[in-house]
C-alpha cells in the first residue's frame, strides 16, 4: 500500500465562477496521477463594504457603497510523493491570473 502526503490547498478569487473553473481543473489533474481529492469545501464568502462621498466638497449625506467579494475554497489532496515533487508539480498546473493559491 502507498503512502499518501496530504496538502491543504486553499483557493480565493474575486470571480466564484472562475474559482470553480480552476477547483474542477485542479482535481482532474490529481485524479490523473492516481491522487485522491476530497472537496472543493466552499468556505465564508468575506464581503468588504466601502463607503465614499459623492461629492468631495458638499452634500455629506449623499454616499456611494462599494463592495468586493472574496471567494474562497479549500480543497485536502492526498498524493503519492514526496514532498519536493509535490511542490514541483504544483508549479506545473496553470492556474489563470486572479486565483490565489496557498499550500497548507
Amino acid at each position: 500500500m502507498e503512502s499518501y502526503l496530504r496538502t491543504r490547498v486553499k483557493l480565493e478569487a474575486f470571480d466564484y465562477k472562475l474559482l470553480t473553473n480552476v477547483c474542477k481543473n485542479l482535481a482532474e489533474e490529481i485524479l490523473s496521477i492516481n491522487g485522491i481529492v476530497k472537496g472543493p469545501i466552499a468556505l465564508p464568502t468575506k464581503k468588504r463594504i466601502y463607503c465614499v462621498l459623492r461629492s468631495p466638497h458638499v452634500n455629506k449625506k449623499s454616499r456611494e457603497h462599494f463592495e468586493i467579494r472574496i471567494h474562497k475554497r479549500l480543497l485536502d489532496l492526498y498524493l503519492p510523493q514526496t514532498k519536493a515533487e509535490l511542490i514541483d508539480y504544483f508549479v506545473t498546473i496553470p492556474i489563470p491570473p486572479g486565483v490565489s493559491v496557498k499550500l497548507y
